[in-house]
């Protein structure tokens, strides 16, 4: 179904948005906590998993893991295996290469590093969720004796929870699996391995059996995500409690129809197009609550040593953003704050909606940008009332309803 709305829009969010998350006591909520619950990090979004035997409809062996990192721009469960208790991580069986019976692991790049591991299958738990037979990644699986392969060796290895300062990272953007046909069809370097005792060996991974985002196996709720942070000032805050809802357009608590929402379709990744500074990133902006800052590039802002953006006064930036959707072109203007992060960073808080680091060509919403807005991601291939058929993000700067 296509989405409601003009065929063209245009709007505005201003820098100081006031959505308010709504309550994550609903069956298809679960919380989100920003806070230095793990190693005093800051902005980074956590929730808790729990994670079974696999075909147990989420009954047996089960644990739940804290602090676990929500990533809107990656795609499936990555837990370290040392979070996960003995029993339940005996009980998550590793895949098999056919026919050699060699263990599959992965490698998983993001733009500051790397994890690698194995594959290994689980019943999902959250809140009253529940989704079977997942593949999930186990990150420095002390059962895979092979160290990661040169090509997947990029940046910083997480090898374990104080580097990456979460217990894992629970991917819930559009894809529904990390990789898909081209790893279906072709041995690639830098995804999938079969690993002896000694080696691995890039190999192709049929599609079903590929790290997926565990949201599309719930049987209702199952479309896509909407992370929602209330605002807060611009000096910060301690700690902001949020929600995490599923599904779009399925229960009352999860509308995107009749909200007056910015929608976007995107790319397969969930990236669409950005223009900031007379710069224009095609097709590789994206909203991400895995990045705990705003990321852009402009040499009339002043940087500190370590390469935080911090002017001696509070500026305001604006971003365009378009992409299409069925109902034809989509653009927005979004305004947004850089504070000193020499003086954020010096105080006691961890959530902050005006802090931004200096990175070269690109253009990347980090979490300032999530508080005091609600923000959905259609899921590749599902549909919803409000957004048509995914990939799709979305977002609301005020509460509806």
């Amino acid at each position: 179904m296509p989405p409601s709305g003009p065929a063209s829009n245009t709007n505005v969010s201003q820098a100081n948005p006031s959505a308010l998350p709504v309550a994550n006591t609903a069956s298809n909520t679960v919380p989100i906590l920003v806070s230095s619950a793990m190693y005093e990090t800051h902005n980074l979004p956590m929730t808790s998993v729990k994670v079974c035997a696999p075909g147990t409809n989420a009954t047996t062996n089960c644990s739940t893991i804290d602090n676990v990192l929500i990533d809107t721009e990656s795609f499936g469960l990555r837990l370290f295996a040392s979070a996960v208790p003995t029993a339940t991580l005996a009980s998550l069986p590793t895949q098999a290469q056919t026919p050699s019976g060699l263990s599959i692991a992965e490698c998983a790049i993001f733009a500051s590093g790397y994890v690698w591991g194995t594959v290994r299958n689980a019943d999902v738990a959250m809140s009253g969720e529940v989704a079977q037979n997942v593949p999930v990644q186990l990150i420095a699986d002390p059962s895979l004796p092979v160290s990661a392969p040169a090509d997947c060796q990029l940046n910083i290895d997480y090898s374990a929870p104080w580097l990456l300062g979460a217990n894992g990272l629970l991917g819930v953007g559009v894809k529904s699996r990390d990789c898909g046909s081209q790893c279906a069809n072709t041995a690639t370097s830098g995804f999938y391995y079969a690993c002896g005792s000694t080696t691995c060996a890039a190999t192709s991974e049929p599609v079903s059996q590929q790290v997926a985002n565990p949201v599309q196996f719930f049987s209702v709720d199952n479309n896509g995500v909407v992370i929602e942070l209330p605002p807060i000032t611009n000096s910060g805050a301690a700690s902001v409690q949020g929600t995490m809802v599923f599904g779009i357009d399925t229960q009352s608590n999860n509308n995107l129809a009749g909200t007056g929402a910015t929608l976007l379709s995107t790319d397969a990744s969930g990236d669409f197009n950005a223009t900031y500074n007379h710069v224009t990133y095609p097709s590789s902006a994206a909203f991400d609550t895995g990045s705990p800052e705003m990321f852009f590039q402009n040499a009339g802002i002043a940087v500190n040593s370590t390469g935080f953006y911090s002017p001696a006064s509070a500026t305001t930036q604006s971003v365009a953003i378009s992409g299409s959707t069925a109902a034809g072109t989509v653009s927005a203007t979004i305004n947004f704050d850089v504070a000193s992060a020499s003086t954020l960073l010096q105080s006691l808080n961890y959530a902050f909606n005006d802090l931004a680091y200096y990175l070269p060509n690109t253009f990347e919403f980090g979490l300032p940008f999530f508080y005091g807005r609600h923000v959905y991601y259609g899921i590749a291939g599902t549909s919803s009332s409000g957004g048509g058929t995914g990939p799709y993000v979305a977002y609301t700067s005020a509460s509806t309803g």
